[in-house]
């Protein structure tokens, strides 16, 4: 099947550039352009797409709004959603982790990491950069950033009394950023067991992706930031 993808980007340069870029690709095609949030959510509800390429800064309606509206809206569940990013560590890019993107990416990114990330959230394998995606959330974290009282800290914290003391084990290996070979390793079991205990720890903590589980695993303090 033809992966179909939204760009979303206010700088029509760039759009053209990735629209080029993944164009060339036989499975995958641009079927929309948005050079705004409002624009994005809009074409993501028409256009039947299954990735969106999301810059976190555009005027208007920003990519981390528009990734709340696209998350929370049940018709749109299987979307994925890439965030574009020129910053390394950015509040906002937390913030979209928390609110279900996928993961994210730099704009300086290798043309092949692109199309790369672009299969790989269509897949469902949501964190595109375990290791990448969990030390930016490490170092923010470390740095005084994080949840606020009020933002569902508590709720996250509760829900973890829910896991096995195997599903827990698991959740900690993927905050670490692990791979589900990775983790098969090392509790010696298979990866399609690990992948099961990851898929009941999603369910049972509301968690949209892998993502999600990463950023839950901070905030609930079930894995500590560390700083290199």
């Amino acid at each position: 099947m033809t992966i179909r993808v939204l760009l979303a980007d206010d700088q029509a340069l760039l759009r053209s550039a990735f629209k080029v870029l993944v164009d060339s690709e036989p499975d995958m095609e641009v079927v929309a352009e948005a050079a705004d949030g409002a624009q994005a959510v809009a074409l993501a509800r028409s256009e039947q797409v299954d990735v969106v390429l999301m810059d976190i800064r555009m005027p208007g309606t920003d990519g981390l709004a528009a990734t709340r509206m696209i998350t929370a809206d049940p018709e749109l569940s299987a979307v994925r959603i890439v965030m574009l990013t020129t910053f390394e560590v950015d509040e906002y890019v937390v913030q979209s982790l928390r609110a279900g993107a996928s993961g994210f990416l730099g704009k300086g990114a290798e043309p092949d990491e692109l199309l790369n990330a672009i299969r790989i959230a269509a897949a469902g394998e949501a964190l595109l950069s375990p290791v990448a995606t969990k030390g930016l959330i490490a170092r923010f974290l470390a740095q005084g950033g994080g949840a606020d009282p009020g933002d569902g800290t508590r709720a996250h914290s509760e829900r973890l009394s829910a896991l096995t003391t195997r599903e827990t084990e698991v959740l900690v290996l993927v905050g670490g950023g692990h791979s589900n070979d990775e983790i098969a390793d090392r509790l010696e079991v298979s990866p399609l067991t690990v992948k099961t205990h990851v898929n009941r720890a999603m369910a049972k903590l509301g968690a949209r992706d892998r993502a999600q589980l990463v950023v839950i695993a901070y905030e609930s303090g079930l894995v500590r930031p560390r700083v290199e």
